[in-house]
């Protein structure tokens, strides 16, 4: 299975076999309460233009496009509740479900995981840390999203340590050089950059997040050929994972335009595309 589905996640998760995914991560709207807006842009050199690059170099800003959604929810964990009672039942045995939020609504959703996968079922608090964007005065500034890790059998699981890519030593004088070369493995702390506004990555989707984060959850915690699921898939950063590691994905988005994204962005490994009347606009 290689599909992106457009439609409802909770009709779609109604539709599939118990026991089917070794993997699930999902990154539902945070209810902020506020419009989430990607704008899009590029630049072209311009003697008299808005803005200086490189050398010096003045360049025009032309929007290319505006992408939106409303992330505001009266009821979000009535919202949310079926749809992870569904999640842990197309789970496998050994499977494991990965939940990510923002502050505002974390501790609200820790207690309705424990509820449905029981509070033995949670393994981890993973904190995903950035430092990028505006700094308040008033307050510190949040700069990090909560990962919640969950194992439906907390005896029984998959974890691939060696697979677990390494990174530096913050002080590697005081560790000797072999073990400064080889590196250590990460904490429940993950320090990574979020997607570059102009960066390759961008697809210009809001709240895309970066590949190299999905990359760890899915090598780490899945093997070659396992279904991964990603039930409010956006971007598509859950597929591409996957599908540059070896394993099958299915990805569902209510959002036309996500799927849209989703199509374009996957479509190195041809996946099949449900629901949508028109094909991926040309890049």
């Amino acid at each position: 299975m290689r599909r992106i589905v457009l439609g409802d996640n909770l009709e779609v998760l109604g539709t599939l076999p118990s026991r089917m995914a070794r993997l699930i991560y999902i990154d539902p709207p945070f209810n902020t309460g506020q419009t989430r807006k990607r704008v899009t842009l590029r630049t072209v050199r311009d003697t008299d233009g808005d803005r200086r690059g490189f050398q010096g170099e003045r360049y025009r800003t032309i929007r290319t496009g505006t992408s939106s959604y409303a992330d505001d929810r009266q009821d979000y964990l009535a919202f949310l509740e079926p749809r992870l009672m569904e999640a842990r039942r197309i789970l496998t045995d050994d499977g494991s479900f990965f939940f990510h939020i923002d502050y505002r609504e974390a501790h609200y959703c820790k207690l309705l995981l424990d509820g449905i996968f029981g509070r033995s079922s949670f393994i981890n608090e993973i904190v995903w840390a950035y430092d990028y964007g505006g700094r308040p005065k008033r307050r510190w500034p949040a700069k990090h999203d909560t990962i919640f890790w969950y194992a439906v059998d907390p005896q029984n699981y998959v974890f691939n340590y060696a697979a677990i890519d390494r990174i530096p030593y913050m002080a590697p004088g005081l560790v000797g050089a072999e073990k400064a070369a080889r590196g250590k493995t990460p904490t429940d702390v993950w320090w990574s950059t979020i997607v570059s506004p102009t960066g390759k990555e961008k697809t210009g989707y809001p709240t895309q997040k970066p590949v190299k984060i999905l990359e760890r959850v899915v090598t780490v915690h899945s093997q070659p050929g396992d279904l991964v699921v990603d039930f409010f898939a956006g971007s598509g950063t859950t597929g591409e994972a996957a599908a540059r590691n070896g394993r099958r994905y299915l990805l569902i988005d209510s959002n036309p335009e996500a799927v849209r994204v989703m199509a374009r962005r996957l479509a190195f490994d041809a996946p099949e595309v449900i629901g949508l009347d028109a094909g991926p606009p040309p890049a």
